[in-house]
């Protein structure tokens, strides 16, 4: 059975955060991971879930954009082939987070979450050019 519970900073248990609960929910890679699962994959996509501004100023190579607050999100990702792989990210996880669930619940099957976002991915590989 799942533990539902953290401590606090004096030892006390308190119910987790709802992102974090979801967190547990979804398959998360470390950016290291995320990139070589990259390399390594055939017939998968990238998918960049910022707003379109922020994905012209500087994104993952090879990724897509489909914005997190678009109106139209669910028909988007409703054109996209369930059977493939998907990776997905955002600055700092929690629209990305929300999208993998989105698509689990949707009947995607393999579905990835860059942990920790392009923060991350930037304090490991560096920062993002455009």
């Amino acid at each position: 059975m799942m533990n539902n519970r953290t401590d606090n900073q004096d030892g006390r248990s308190c119910p987790p955060r709802r992102w974090q609960v979801l967190k547990r929910q979804l398959r998360n890679l470390a950016p290291t991971d995320f990139a070589r699962a990259l390399r390594d994959g055939k017939d998968c996509i990238l998918i960049d879930v910022r707003t379109p501004e922020e994905y012209r100023n500087a994104h993952l190579p090879g990724a897509i954009n489909i914005s997190y607050l678009s109106p139209i999100l669910w028909e988007q990702l409703e054109q996209l082939d369930d059977k493939i792989r998907y990776f997905v990210y955002c600055r700092t996880e929690r629209r990305s987070m929300r999208v993998c669930m989105l698509m689990q619940n949707g009947g995607f099957k393999q579905v990835y979450n860059l942990d920790g976002g392009l923060i991350a991915w930037e304090e490991v590989f560096g920062q993002l050019g455009s």
